[in-house]
C-alpha cells in the first residue's frame, strides 16, 4: 500500500519541520536574561514561562550565587524567549557557548522537543506557544566545588556572609539583576540580610 507524503506526516510530527524553521525558546531564571551576550534572541524575555524548580544553589565561577534547577525546591514561573535559530543543534550550541559549558559536558543543556502528542507540564506550555523545542542552562546546584551539592539554606547564608571586595559586589549584583518573580525561599531569607 503506498501512502501520500501527507498521510505520512499524520505520523510523523517532525515533517512539519522540514518547510519552515523551528520556532525554539530558551527559558531563562538568572544572568542570561539580562546578559544574554550573543544568545540569539529573536524577542524579548516573556514572564509566563512554566514553573519549575529553582533555588539560589549554584555558587558560580564569579562567586556569585546562582540560580539553578534544583529539585529540592518548590516551582516558581520563570521566563522564555524565542531564539533566532534555524535548528535546534545551532540553539544548543548558542546557549553553551553563552554558558561557556563545553561540548564535553552532557549535563550542560537540557532539552524538550514537541511531538503532536503533548503530555506534561512543559509539553502543554510549549504547545499552547506553538513552540517546537525548549532548552534551558542545565547546570546543577554546586557547593563547596560539588557538582550536585544542594546547599542548606545554612551553607547560602554562611557564604554570602563570609564574601567581601569585589565577590561581595558581584555577588549583591547577581541577586539585584534576578527577576523579582524568581522568589525563592532562599531568596526571602537572603533578602533579610539586606540583600536586594
Amino acid at each position: 500500500m503506498n501512502f501520500s507524503l501527507l498521510e505520512v506526516s499524520k505520523f510523523l510530527p517532525t515533517i512539519k519541520w522540514m518547510d519552515r524553521d523551528l520556532k525554539i525558546a530558551c527559558l531563562g531564571w538568572g544572568s542570561l536574561i539580562w546578559k544574554p551576550g550573543a544568545l540569539p534572541l529573536a524577542s524579548d524575555w516573556f514572564s509566563d514561562g512554566p514553573e519549575l524548580p529553582i533555588e539560589f544553589s549554584r555558587v558560580g565561577d564569579g562567586g556569585e550565587l546562582a540560580t539553578a534547577i534544583c529539585l529540592n525546591a518548590p516551582p516558581c514561573q520563570v521566563l522564555w524567549a524565542v531564539l533566532d535559530v534555524k535548528s535546534l543543534d545551532e540553539a544548543v550550541q548558542a546557549l553553551r557557548e553563552r554558558e561557556q559549558i563545553p561540548d564535553d559536558r552532557a549535563d550542560g543543556v537540557g532539552v524538550f522537543t514537541i511531538t503532536s502528542s503533548t503530555v506534561g507540564v512543559l509539553g502543554k506550555w510549549a504547545a499552547d506557544r506553538q513552540l517546537d523545542a525548549i532548552i534551558w542552562t542545565d547546570l546543577p546546584p554546586r557547593f563547596e566545588d560539588v557538582e550536585g551539592l544542594i546547599p542548606s539554606l545554612d551553607d547560602v547564608l554562611s557564604y554570602l556572609i563570609s564574601l567581601d571586595g569585589k565577590t561581595l559586589e558581584h555577588a549583591k549584583a547577581y541577586m539585584e539583576n534576578v527577576p523579582e518573580q524568581i522568589d525563592t525561599p532562599y531568596r526571602r531569607e537572603i533578602k533579610k540580610l539586606g540583600w536586594d
